[in-house]
């Protein structure tokens, strides 16, 4: 009995589709993450300054956060 191989090795860079959804991905992620950051900065924003210092924070380490 014989075997045929049915599929083709791609040996070497990677295809453009998967080039393109790796960059999709990681913009997207890029996106998330920026959007979480300015989310937990508009709520730490909100806090008033005992709240803040209830968890270790002033009002200018808001700025900071994410970075």
């Amino acid at each position: 009995m014989a075997a045929t191989e049915t599929h083709r090795s791609h040996h070497g860079a990677p295809l453009f589709g998967t080039r393109v959804s790796k960059l999709f991905a990681s913009a997207f992620a890029a996106i998330a993450a920026w959007n979480d950051v300015r989310i937990t900065r508009n709520a730490l924003s909100k806090l008033t300054e005992r709240e803040l210092n209830d968890i270790g924070l002033t009002r200018g380490d808001i700025h900071f956060i994410g970075k």
